[in-house]
């Protein structure tokens, strides 16, 4: 297994490492449910250095985003960032991503999911063969934290000449945290106010210990894998291979806010174009269960006695404390309030399709 630069530090704070993606990663450390409630509260730091990072450069990398994502990605300056798609010809996902404007039109930084790092490197090399640009995976390099919650900003700010005060969601700068080159973002996938930390240094665990030594009279706990599932959960943040998949369309996964059909050509525009036009089948929602149980992803679900669809994704939510999920259901069973059961173990559960997120935070 992979492991992260800062595997030592986990080991030393009693995190419970388990495999993942090919990485060795904490699961939990004093518990998920306390480690989502921090988050939620007051705050949590992540290791997601597992997370992969690929690198266009060259006069036509803005040209190549484009090509490769259903987003605008014109419209971003350098020190902004925006949440897209990698997507297939068929419009289907081969990841969701955060897109990084370096320098405008040269210079764009992919943020991938860990599972899928090589997939995608191999997916963006190939279709770059067209384009005057230069992709290299630079995930190796990268060590990636996450500093997540309502206290985030008066943690971070004391370790950095950066004004976070000023640095708004989804923005970014360079400066050093803890003395420590970094790149600082406005982003996070909990759903709560928050930073990113990226670094190039052998040595993330001066940035990592400053936080905690910082953070934890405060309140702040180090976080697993565990509950940044649940909180993404909460928040209706994608997971892929659960709620997005190159079976899945962006459309149909509910995010025909990231397709900009009027930017140009992209991969897969002709099909999302002709699904929209002629209306979905199946889209993804949230759902609540009415009687006790909690849905696990791949539990089946039915409508009238009749399997419909499988749970992608589900959980107890501790903070918004109710069994909750998400489902790909055949679009004339989408209303809100619409009632199905899921198939828990030997017993038939009964829930509803609820509005989502989950949980929303309020902003100040």
């Amino acid at each position: 297994m992979k492991k992260t630069r800062l595997n030592q530090v986990h080991r030393e704070a009693g995190g419970r490492l388990i495999e993942f993606a090919g990485w060795e990663m904490p699961v939990e450390y004093r518990g998920l449910i306390d480690e989502h409630l921090a988050v939620r509260t007051k705050a949590g730091l992540f290791d997601v250095s597992h997370m992969g990072e690929i690198m266009i450069d060259g006069p036509e990398a803005l040209a190549l985003v484009q090509y490769l994502t259903p987003n605008d990605a014109s419209k971003l300056l350098p020190g902004q960032v925006q949440y897209s798609a990698l997507t297939t010809p068929e419009g289907t996902f081969v990841d969701d991503l955060l897109v990084y404007c370096l320098a405008v039109p040269d210079k764009y930084l992919l943020v991938v999911n860990a599972a899928n790092t090589d997939k995608d490197f191999a997916w963006v090399k190939d279709k770059a063969a067209s384009f005057k640009v230069k992709a290299t995976n630079e995930s190796d390099r990268y060590s990636q934290l996450a500093l997540q919650g309502p206290l985030a900003q008066d943690i971070l700010q004391p370790l950095t000449e950066l004004d976070l005060g000023q640095m708004k969601s989804f923005h970014f700068a360079f400066g050093q945290v803890a003395g420590i080159d970094s790149l600082v973002s406005r982003t996070g996938y909990t759903g709560e106010d928050g930073f990113e930390i990226y670094t190039l240094s052998e040595t993330p665990d001066v940035i990592w210990k400053a936080i905690v030594a910082r953070g934890e009279p405060l309140g702040l706990q180090p976080v697993g894998l565990g509950a940044r599932d649940t909180l993404r959960l909460e928040a209706k943040l994608m997971l892929y291979g659960n709620d997005i998949s190159d079976k899945t369309t962006v459309l149909e996964a509910d995010l025909k806010w990231i397709v900009k059909f009027q930017k140009g050509d992209f991969l897969g525009k002709a099909v999302l174009e002709k699904q929209l036009a002629e209306g979905l089948k199946k889209k993804l929602v949230g759902f609540e269960l009415i009687d006790k149980g909690i849905a696990r992803p791949h539990y089946p679900v039915y409508i009238g006695g009749q399997k419909v669809s499988e749970v992608c994704s589900g959980s107890y939510g501790p903070y918004v404390k109710k069994a909750i999920g998400l489902v790909y259901l055949p679009i004339e069973f989408t209303a809100i309030g619409t009632e199905l059961e899921i198939g828990i173990r030997d017993k038939m559960v009964k829930a509803r399709v609820v509005p989502t997120p989950f949980y929303k935070r309020e902003k100040k």
